[in-house]
């Protein structure tokens, strides 16, 4: 999947340069954000991306092997996120 701000390669508007790492920069942006605002500030918009992404993954027929993967990954990133607010919490590195 190629960033949408990032022209396509022979496109009008490509430098034919080094394509750079794929919203690399949006997502440093979020975490800066996210470390400077409170979870309540910053969780209903993430809430929100999430939900949007899911509505789209709705509309469309996915294979039950696919959506299978999808929750195992979901499950592992939330396990993830736990342990690192939770040692973020705890001023533990």
């Amino acid at each position: 999947m190629s960033d949408s701000r990032t022209p396509e390669e022979g496109s009008a508007g490509s430098d034919d340069g080094p394509q750079r790492p794929p919203r690399y920069e949006q997502v440093i942006r979020w975490a800066e954000y996210i470390k400077t605002q409170p979870p309540e500030v910053w969780g209903p918009q993430q809430n929100a991306v999430v939900n949007g992404h899911i509505e789209s993954a709705q509309a469309v027929d996915v294979i039950a092997e696919d959506r299978k993967r999808v929750r195992e990954l979901a499950v592992e990133v939330l396990v993830e996120r736990d342990d690192t607010v939770g040692r973020i919490e705890t001023n533990e590195e």
